[in-house]
């Protein structure tokens, strides 16, 4: 027998990490517990969760499998650290999940619809080819032919496949979407005042030659005088006239020559057909769009299947009435399948539906019960993808495993943050390892251990400054959380409007019927004030503001026909609706903090003014990094290039001849005198923070001007060369208000998706400072929120419920902060 003594690690030890702005960090994270890791944005929390410890735990995973594997799975290349002992195997929960396609929905996505296929295949009561339903009958499980009692025809069940939506049990008529596109007759002559020589059939002239309004004329039509006074026959051929041939001739408008020739009528309506059969791309379909209309398939009715599929039926219902089940409803039905089976094949129920149990539990335990398997995953919240990915990830009951959550309690209300600690409770108690990056208090205020990374964002961050238990945080005099942990601190407030005077302003209404699973509304939100939309998930905030308010009001400015759900809206004097999402801004490197705000702009023209580019013969287009002379040619302005290495992931790496800079040699000889009396170039700028720039430029006041905002943004700490594409949620909101501080804001609704996502609550102070600036500019602020700071702040709210799904949907109080506190029905009140 061996003496050897095998101690199991207790920690994750990491040594020297410099990922993003983290500076040579060494750090242990326990194994086998809860860890929070906090800090205000920017300081680089999810540097060290996710670009080194579910870098680093991913990556060894995947060197352990062949190189004919790794070649076909996307990689996350080595992160920059000396040393990182005891990782586990790591999966990520990302902040922000990807944008699904048009084919997802809440079934797929969980993966429940492939159970439901197989329980309605292997269990259900099939029809045989002459019409007739068969019992459910054991034959499908065994592969063999069902026999039709009544007609004796032979037949195959349908395997769980070939009741899949996207593949062979897709609708025919709309291939599985729901959806059909129809022209949409309204759009096609938006003035019926003026004459088809005038222009009145707006397709004619867009999508079609504009001749087609003089074979009109040979077709019978009066093309010279309003078209509100055209007869009802008339109104026919224009819109669904017959494809003849005319002769007519023509006046070429740039020769002034006339030409005699054949042409076939397109009627208005089949022009649009026409156009879009021929549709390629997106930018194609977007000149299309305009004049058509999605509506549910007339075929299937939206439930996406053939009707051989939702012919099969199981204890009474068939698969398209099942996924329109809310999942809680699902889950009470489910049970009865057993006892309506026959004896012999009960033990195969039970088997598919204990299956089906534990991932929808826990997708109730995340309360998510509300929805329906069939509801598109385009219509969910950024949280609700977030924690059906979340099940997903838990259901395996795996032990072992490093979890990285980033942020799972976006779009949580208060009441739903149970849930989500239960699950991660229930994680550790399994064997797994989570990290948390979050800055919900109830959260943080949960975990086992707390990492504190800052003390600042950017430069200024990327230290630890605080560890150990929720105690520990609370009395460390470095921390910038222990506070607001502990409830000594509490978020800065704004001067509200009293009660009395909320509507001085006007007011926007909207009054909409029902939609998904939100009731008739009639909603007023003050114009020039803060609103808050609250309630909790699934009550309808989404559908109110995203889906209704927003596409109303942009109608109504455009003279564009209401959303067919809006029944009326009144935005008074407004001309500008704009949503502020946490979206990434841009798509490539090339696309920076410097460009995107303006500031490179105003540069550019003051380092083209000077004597010395006049001299060499530059403009101000000269600085560009992506069209310019002076930028890099090795990179092309990109500032890194990339590398190919076989089997294992590509690898970007700073442009080895300007360093990451984007600029070529040339552009470091031209220097604009600064306030500290220094001279820089161009690079030299962009390598610079917003906040030292500021230091530098301030005397430039277009860019001095444009630098101040972004400070008082919040942004302070980016470099102006930073790729947005990499930015924060939070940070690309506050990016996308660069443009609007600083104006009359008057005629414009700005409308905020949940924009505390990522935020400290010392940054939901700037936030609320921003916020404070657009209304003290005349603009009116609406914000989806579940956090309970904003909402205390807040002029107004609008509080959803009371509960989600079919549970919600209705405004269940809307006044003050206080008002909405003392509601009885309000569960936001109850957490205010």
């Amino acid at each position: 027998m061996s003496n050897i003594i095998r101690t199991t690690p207790t920690h994750i030890e990491v040594r020297g990490a410099r990922v993003h702005n983290l500076k040579n960090v060494n750090v242990q994270i326990p194994l086998n517990q809860l860890v929070g890791i906090a800090g205000v944005s920017g300081s680089g929390k999810s540097s060290l969760a996710l670009g080194v410890l579910y870098a680093e735990g991913s990556r060894r995973y995947m060197d352990a499998l062949s190189t004919y594997t790794r070649r076909r799975i996307s990689q996350t290349g080595r992160a920059a650290v000396d040393e990182v002992l005891h990782v586990p195997a790591a999966l990520a929960l990302r902040q922000r999940p990807g944008v699904p396609s048009v084919r997802s929905t809440f079934g797929t996505s969980t993966e429940l619809l492939n159970h439901l296929r197989l329980l309605f295949s292997r269990l259900g009561s099939h029809v045989c080819p002459n019409g007739h339903p068969a019992p459910p009958t054991m034959n499908v499980a065994l592969e063999k032919p069902i026999i039709c009692e009544t007609c004796g025809a032979q037949f195959m069940g349908p395997g769980a496949e070939m009741m899949a939506f996207n593949s062979e049990g897709a609708c025919p008529t709309c291939q599985g979407t729901g959806t059909v596109r129809r022209v949409d007759e309204s759009t096609l002559v938006p003035d019926e005042t003026i004459s088809i020589d005038d222009g009145a059939v707006v397709v004619w002239g867009h999508l079609m030659w504009s001749l087609m309004k003089d074979i009109c004329r040979e077709m019978g039509v009066r093309t010279d005088v309003p078209f509100n006074q055209l007869t009802a026959e008339e109104r026919e051929i224009v819109f669904h006239g017959p494809a003849e041939k005319k002769h007519i001739v023509y006046k070429n408008e740039k020769t002034n020559n006339f030409a005699e020739m054949d042409f076939t009528y397109y009627n208005a309506v089949y022009t649009v057909e026409n156009a879009l059969a021929k549709v390629k791309d997106e930018k194609g379909l977007a000149r299309v769009a305009k004049y058509l209309a999605e509506a549910p398939c007339p075929d299937c009715g939206g439930t996406r299947l053939s009707e051989a599929v939702r012919a099969t039926t199981v204890n009474g219902i068939n698969l398209a009435e099942a996924t329109a089940l809310s999942l809680d409803e699902l889950m009470a039905w489910l049970p009865t399948v057993v006892d309506w089976c026959p004896d012999d094949m009960k033990p195969m129920a039970h088997t598919i539906i204990d299956d089906m149990m534990e991932p929808a539990q826990r997708l109730q335990q995340l309360g998510l019960g509300y929805l329906s398997l069939d509801r598109a995953s385009s219509t969910l919240s950024t949280g609700e993808r977030q924690r059906a990915q979340l099940a997903r990830a838990v259901r395996n009951r795996t032990t072992g495993v490093l979890y990285v959550l980033d942020e799972p309690s976006i779009g949580l209300h208060p009441a739903n943050v149970d849930g989500l600690l239960g699950v991660m409770d229930d994680l550790v108690a399994d064997g797994n390892s989570v990290i948390v990056v979050d800055h919900d208090v109830r959260v943080l205020g949960h975990v086992d251990h707390i990492v504190e990374i800052g003390p600042g964002s950017g430069a200024d961050g990327g230290s630890i400054v605080a560890q150990g238990s929720v105690e520990d945080i609370e009395a460390s005099a470095d921390s910038k959380i222990g506070g607001f942990l502990s409830g000594a601190q509490s978020v800065r407030g704004r001067n509200r409007v009293s009660a009395d005077h909320v509507f001085d302003n006007g007011s926007i209404s909207i009054e909409t019927d029902a939609i998904h699973t939100v009731k008739p509304l009639s909603v007023r939100i003050p114009r020039g004030r803060m609103t808050s939309v609250t309630g909790v998930s699934g009550s309808g905030k989404t559908t109110l503001v995203l889906e209704s308010l927003i596409p109303a009001l942009n109608a109504q400015i455009n003279g564009q026909k209401l959303p067919q759900h809006v029944l009326s809206v009144d935005g008074g004097e407004l001309k500008r609706a704009n949503l502020i999402d946490a979206t990434p801004i841009g798509v490539n490197v090339r696309s920076t903090v410097g460009t995107y705000s303006g500031v490179l702009d105003e540069l550019r023209r003051c380092f083209g003014r000077l004597s010395q580019s006049k001299e060499l013969g530059l403009k101000a287009g000269a600085f560009s990094y992506n069209t310019g002379s002076l930028r890099c040619p090795t990179c092309d302005g990109t500032g890194q290039i990339s590398l190919d290495v076989q089997f294992l992931p590509d690898v970007d790496i700073p442009c080895p001849d300007c360093g990451g800079s984007r600029f070529g040699e040339n552009a470091y000889q031209i220097r604009i005198g600064t306030d500290s009396g220094d001279a820089l170039s161009m690079p030299e700028i962009m390598a610079l923070t917003v906040d030292q720039a500021l230091g530098e430029l301030k005397s430039l006041k277009k860019v001095g001007a444009k630098l101040q905002i972004l400070h008082d943004l919040g942004l302070g700490y980016l470099t102006l060369g930073e790729a947005t594409p990499a930015l924060s949620g939070g940070e690309a909101q506050r990016l996308k208000l660069a443009s609007e501080i600083g104006r009359r804001q008057d005629d414009a609704l700005f409308v905020f998706d949940e924009p505390t996502i990522g935020l400290h609550p010392l940054d939901v102070e700037t936030l609320i400072d921003v916020l404070q600036k657009l209304v003290d500019a005349g603009g009116t602020v609406v914000v989806i929120e579940h956090d309970l700071d904003i909402i205390r702040n807040s002029d107004w709210v609008v509080d959803m419920g009371p509960g989600g799904g079919e549970a919600g949907g209705e405004i269940v109080c809307a006044g003050t902060p206080e008002q909405v506190a003392a509601c009885p029905t309000s569960i936001t009140g109850r957490y205010l």
